[in-house]
């Protein structure tokens, strides 16, 4: 049998690999989308591990609300960028300055 420990060590190098990608990759706002799904999925792996081994299924109905929230996230940003990129002509960050208040 798979140890809570070990989902919790595949939990961890998932959102270190999410949290690594914003930080390093800040020219393109799909790939930070993109870590923001790996660190929601690794949120998702820790609400589930703790829910199996604690037998309480909150953790497991929890994860569907932020499923539900993530993939509001990925199509509201996706029609935001579409817009983008047919206004601008790019969907880098840097061209994106213009979005300052």
């Amino acid at each position: 049998m798979i140890a809570l420990s070990d989902y919790l060590i595949l939990s961890s190098i998932v959102f270190c690999i999410g949290l690594a990608g914003i930080f390093i990759n800040r020219t393109n706002i799909i790939m930070i989308l993109m870590c923001v799904e790996l660190i929601l999925a690794a949120v998702n792996t820790n609400f589930i591990a703790f829910s199996f081994y604690g037998s309480d299924l909150s953790g497991q109905i929890f994860v569907f609300f932020i499923l539900t929230v993530a993939a509001a996230e990925v199509a509201i940003g996706l029609a935001i960028l579409t817009l983008m990129y047919r206004n601008r002509g790019s969907i880098d960050i840097d061209v994106t300055n213009t979005l300052k208040g």
